[in-house]
């Protein structure tokens, strides 16, 4: 195969048609008269749709959003819908509880694509060193570790100023599924038994979420029915006020004072949130990163997240080599190609470890850190053929301001985020060519564990985020700007990555994402070079084994399928893989030729995926905004 060397096509060929799924008691609620699937159960999408297509990691939640759109509602309406029915289905993953990023593709307008950020933030109260010496495991399941909520806030933000229609509309699919029921899936039943849910620390405040989900102290299997009337009530209460309802009165009372208990005998970890904190709440619209890669547009989150930057870099470093080349010994699953892969991580997770944090408190070298000069440099420190020793953090300052000499030297670091399992992704598009890509999480499964009483939700810990120990250094010997260190106000860095894919700039061709911590930059990485360089459909760039390492010096990860004999050449020149295990779970949505859709959705969970034909669509209907 050669190598291309100008744009090629995304052979995002269309898979077949598949089969309908009947999920659940759900189908009472809604007509499944579009295509519903999940993942592993037949094929994952069907072409030639118009009407739009919702992809989840639920295939109820997929149904939820279906549902929206043939009511008249845009993919917008439809993705805020999706976000509120996965706190029901998904509650260890995501929630009203927490936070995220929706990447916005209009179709039409003057402002195109941007991000609507409703990541949690630090309380008033917080202090650099507030997680300086603490217990990991304490102080992540205690209310310390809790950021401010920005989920409704967020939803809110998008309805009003993008949406057609109200809250109260879209929230109607999740509360019938909270005060309904469905039946739990495999994955819930899997997360109820392994998590510290099963566990009794002595403090009753962690009771509220095992009376839910594990009844009479007897866990929810799968098939089990779950209904969560305090869930429904919240959300229609929402429904009925709007966000204010969330963030001022008696719910943000009890939210306040859910996130002072904790775990153990230390009362410093309890949590330093006020309603203060709660009513003053903003989420924000920002501009995302953007990047070429072999003739693509790549757009991707922009700081507070590292996921944009760090997955552009990485594209970026590996430009030069010819991935999907087989007759060069590259091609997918190469030795060569692994480890290029592993080599573009380690460097650009060295930069994330110094140089990216929350861009409204400390200086980004956003541009430097794309720079072509700057990468290029970076880049040549990559051997096809070997492994770096040890891999540092560069100076891109001098490549973001023209003529700016650094007097300093950077510190030698080789920080790693803990793994998060707590997050779900899900991509939406709809008739008119508007798409939207969001992630959404609590951070951990099950976030802090802290359910607010009588409201029926879970509280992230997604504070925990931030450095434990501060590593602002101004020594110009050992130089640290200290971007992630624990502040008023400020949004914990992430790695969450919801991305889409352009060609000419203009031309919209897939939205996709995944949660993971921070092993998401290189779920999305692995996907994005199935596409482009190694010309898979988007159902098979999701479905191959990923690898991924989330740190400078650490170890790599391999899932199973990779050549052993590939492997094995990677133990040869140094690399040590680390534990095997599934990496991610990404939904995707691709824009075909004329006005043809269709999703995929990730096998590693259940997967949904439900394609809408514009025939279904009620014209001004009752889902227009009133």
């Amino acid at each position: 195969m050669n190598i291309r060397t100008t744009a090629p096509s995304i052979p995002f060929r269309q898979p077949p048609h598949f089969r309908t799924l009947v999920v659940s008691s759900f189908a009472a609620l809604f007509v499944l008269s579009g295509s519903v699937s999940a993942a592993g159960q037949g094929s994952l999408g069907e072409p030639g749709v118009s009407g739009g297509v919702v992809t989840t990691s639920e295939p109820l939640a997929a149904e939820a959003g279906a549902t929206i759109l043939r009511r008249g509602g845009n993919a917008i309406d439809a993705a805020i819908a999706v976000m509120f029915a996965l706190n029901v289905l998904e509650p260890q993953s995501a929630g009203i509880g927490g936070g995220g990023f929706m990447m916005v593709h209009r179709a039409t307008g003057p402002k195109k694509t941007f991000v609507i950020d409703s990541r949690e933030t630090a309380p008033a109260a917080s202090t650099v060193n507030m997680f300086q010496g603490q217990n990991f495991g304490l102080a992540s399941t205690s209310g310390l570790s809790v950021g401010v909520p920005g989920a409704v806030r967020g939803a809110e933000l998008a309805l009003n100023n993008w949406g057609t229609m109200s809250l109260a509309q879209v929230l109607q699919p999740a509360i019938q599924l909270a005060a309904g029921g469905f039946r739990v899936s495999s994955r819930l039943e899997e997360s109820i038994t392994s998590t510290r849910l099963s566990s009794e620390l002595g403090n009753p405040a962690y009771d509220e979420a095992r009376k839910v989900f594990r009844p009479g102290g007897v866990a929810l299997v799968e098939g089990d029915f779950l209904v969560q009337p305090a869930l429904a009530a919240t959300l229609q209460l929402i429904a009925d006020h709007g966000a204010d309802a969330f963030y001022t009165g008696p719910l943000a009372e009890t939210i306040v004072a859910t996130q002072q208990n904790y775990r153990g005998a230390n009362s410093q970890l309890a949590g330093r949130m006020s309603l203060a904190d709660l009513s003053n709440y903003e989420a924000a619209v920002r501009e995302p990163v953007v990047g070429d890669y072999r003739g693509y547009r790549i757009v991707g989150m922009p700081p507070p997240s590292s996921g944009g930057l760090a997955v552009i870099q990485m594209l970026k470093m590996m430009e030069r080599f010819p991935l999907g080349d087989e007759s060069k010994g590259y091609g997918f699953g190469s030795a060569r190609t692994m480890n290029v892969m592993i080599e573009s991580m380690r460097l650009a997770f060295a930069d994330r470890a110094v140089w990216m944090g929350d861009a409204d408190f400390v200086d980004v070298p956003v541009k430097g850190l794309l720079s072509d000069a700057y990468i290029a440099q970076r880049s040549a420190l990559i051997d096809p053929d070997t492994r770096q020793a040890n891999v540092m953090a560069d100076d891109p300052w001098p490549f973001e301001l023209a003529g700016k000499k650094s007097p300093w030297q950077l510190a030698a670091v080789n920080r790693a985020d803990p793994p998060g399992g707590g997050t779900t992704h899900f991509s939406v598009s709809d008739a008119n060519g508007n798409i939207v890509s969001y992630t959404n999480t609590i951070e951990s499964a099950w976030g802090t564990g802290l359910m607010v009483p009588g409201y029926g939700f879970l509280l992230n810990n997604e504070l925990t985020d931030f450095n434990f120990t501060p590593q602002a250094n101004p020594d110009p010997a050992n130089y640290d700007p200290g971007a992630n260190d624990v502040a008023p106000f400020k949004r914990p860095r992430s790695s969450m990555a919801p991305t889409m894919i352009f060609k000419n700039s203009q031309q919209p061709l897939a939205a996709y994402g995944s949660p993971g911590g921070s092993t998401i930059i290189n779920t999305v990485l692995n996907v994005t070079l199935n596409l482009i360089d190694h010309g898979r459909t988007i159902q098979e760039a999701i479905d191959l084994p990923r690898l991924s390492q989330t740190s400078a010096n650490g170890t790599p990860s391999f899932e199973y399928g990779f050549p052993e004999a590939s492997v094995q050449a990677l133990r040869d020149i140094g690399h040590n893989p680390g534990a095997t295990f599934d990496l991610g779970s990404v939904q995707a949505v691709v824009i075909g030729t004329g006005k043809s859709q269709y999703g995929a959705a990730d096998k590693r969970r259940i997967g949904g995926v439900v394609s809408v034909s514009p025939d279904e669509i009620i014209k001004d209907g009752p889902g227009r905004k009133r």
